[in-house]
């Protein structure tokens, strides 16, 4: 059986021996490895596209050890796994603990604050944007708790179209 998945690693030297190097140890071959350099986004992460052949358990055991690793899994079989959602806010950002903010957000299951951008006006009120990664089919949900924290700190949120 084969396994087509879309991972994204750090650009960072030993990142791609790090995640290539377990899968023969779990029963799988590597058929293919798609590593564009130039394709990084914004947080210095690059999309790498990998086909593994094996038995179901055999590749079970290496989306396991993917998960253990910490490695964001963005495809699989053509499935989008993970999506990404920004968000600003806009009001008494620092003064409203921009910690607890970032916290009540992660704490969603399958949701992960991956960026938070704060732009700064002396005294006024200031922004933010909020870049969240999140299991796919979980904007709906991660938008309501954001409207609902939002709402508490008496912030203005203004959402991606």
């Amino acid at each position: 059986m084969r396994m087509d998945l879309v991972l994204e690693l750090k650009d960072v030297p030993g990142q791609l021996v790090s995640v290539l190097d377990p899968i023969s140890g779990l029963g799988t071959n590597l058929v293919t490895v798609i590593h564009q350099r130039d394709m990084k986004n914004k947080r210095g992460m690059i999309p790498v596209q990998i086909t593994l052949e094996g038995e179901r358990e055999n590749l079970n055991k290496v989306i396991e050890k993917f998960k253990q690793q910490s490695i964001s899994i963005l495809e699989m079989d053509g499935n989008v796994q993970k999506e990404k959602i920004s968000t600003i806010l806009i009001g008494h950002i620092v003064d409203n603990d921009i910690r607890d903010t970032m916290d009540k957000i992660n704490e969603l299951d399958g949701a992960l604050v991956s960026g938070f951008d704060i732009k700064l006006d002396g005294e006024d009120k200031s922004s933010a944007l909020i870049n969240i990664e999140a299991d796919f089919g979980k904007k709906g949900l991660i938008f309501d708790r954001v409207k609902q924290i939002a709402s508490e700190k008496d912030l203005l949120m203004i959402n991606e179209v």
